[in-house]
């Protein structure tokens, strides 16, 4: 996801390029799970656990957190709390926020009134505000301390505020929150009834997704690489095997961003970040630099991923065979009728990964990199 001031990929400059690579990875990811050829055929990993669980895909949207977070420790090493400062913190989270407000809107057929408020980059948004907030007057220690906190503020939240059990899709803290501030019209209806998996409730352990970041990067800039992949690795299992033991109290749940799904994401992420640290700055191999190219106009390529996605699935109609279809469906149609169904999806989807890949090439080899 694109970060607010998120520095230009710069390996003189000491930055870990496996912190561009992660950032990357998150944005092929999203377009994989995002664009299938159809919702219909879809194999089970690329799909978000219906309620309690994680999947592949459930891993995603904390990496884009936690990579917003790792490009803070850069963009915000001087950082001091002025008004110059704090109106470009304002600036920038109204920015995503708006943006994420227009993708919903997008292509303007859906009545205001029924608009969806929170959502990906709302949430980003948030939590990059707030989070900056937080950088501004806080120490690493403290920081540290803040982390471990909001998931059990939030988890005291919900036990108290919950009509029936927190942990159940209705009458939880965070449904009854949105609905009384926003109303259900403006909230996700895909659970099959008014709750919002980026509710503002939430965003409170989503914040913690972000900080985690935020001190894995200060570490790094902080330790010589080949120590870092060692610390990196460490870390990752201690979040990991917190999380799965905190998940027999607090299920690992990604709607309610539950404090064991914040651990465990986190700590599958660290683990992963230690891969690639110890592939690319260490052994400074290539082999992921194709990630990095993907990295380098992260809000850029979401958004017109998702644009794109809208416009030829709701926009882009002609007749064939005497029906009416979208460019969207007649792209799925034609694959299948080449592969299973759930192999076409797939393939859809890698190809959609493969064209803004390109896209994000172009750019990079013409040093475009379009920020907020």
């Amino acid at each position: 996801m694109n970060t607010p001031a998120v520095p230009r990929p710069d390996t003189a400059s000491g930055r870990f390029i496996a912190l561009d690579a992660l950032r990357g990875l998150a944005i092929a990811l999203m377009i994989l799970v995002n664009t299938p050829g159809s919702w219909s055929h879809v194999y089970a990993p690329l799909l978000h656990a219906p309620w309690h669980g994680f999947t592949f895909a459930d891993l995603v949207f904390p990496m884009f957190l936690f990579a917003v977070g790792a490009a803070m420790a850069f963009s915000m090493a001087r950082a001091t709390p002025t008004a110059a400062v704090f109106g470009k913190i304002a600036k920038r989270t109204l920015l995503l926020f708006g943006c994420g407000l227009f993708l919903h809107w997008f292509p303007f057929s859906q009545s205001l009134t029924e608009l969806r408020i929170p959502g990906v980059l709302q949430r980003i948004a948030l939590c990059y505000g707030l989070a900056a907030l937080l950088l501004l007057y806080l120490k690493p220690r403290l920081l540290l301390v803040v982390t471990v906190l909001l998931p059990l503020l939030y988890w005291a939240l919900l036990w108290q505020f919950s009509l029936q059990h927190p942990y159940e899709l209705s009458g939880n803290a965070v449904q009854r929150f949105d609905l009384w501030l926003l109303g259900s019209a403006h909230l996700y209806q895909g659970f099959g009834a008014a709750f919002d998996p980026e509710g503002l409730l939430s965003t409170l352990p989503a914040i913690s997704s972000v900080l985690i970041g935020y001190l894995a990067a200060g570490e790094l800039k902080r330790t010589d690489k080949a120590s870092s992949v060692y610390l990196l690795a460490l870390w990752g299992l201690a979040f990991t095997v917190v999380g799965l033991l905190w998940h027999l109290l607090w299920p690992i749940n990604k709607p309610l961003w539950s404090g064991s799904y914040v651990a465990f994401s986190s700590g599958l992420i660290l683990l992963l970040l230690a891969a690639m640290v110890w592939l690319m700055d260490v052994r400074q191999k290539k082999t992921l630099q194709p990630l990095v190219v993907y990295g380098s106009n992260p809000l850029f390529i979401y958004m017109l991923s998702w644009l794109w996605a809208s416009a030829a699935s709701q926009l882009i109609r002609f007749s064939f065979n005497g029906q009416p279809i979208s460019l969207y469906q007649f792209g799925f149609d034609s694959l299948n009728a080449l592969l299973p169904a759930k192999l076409a999806s797939l393939t859809f989807a890698l190809l959609h990964v493969l064209l803004f890949w390109g896209l994000s090439y172009w750019l990079y080899q013409r040093r475009i990199f379009i920020k907020l």
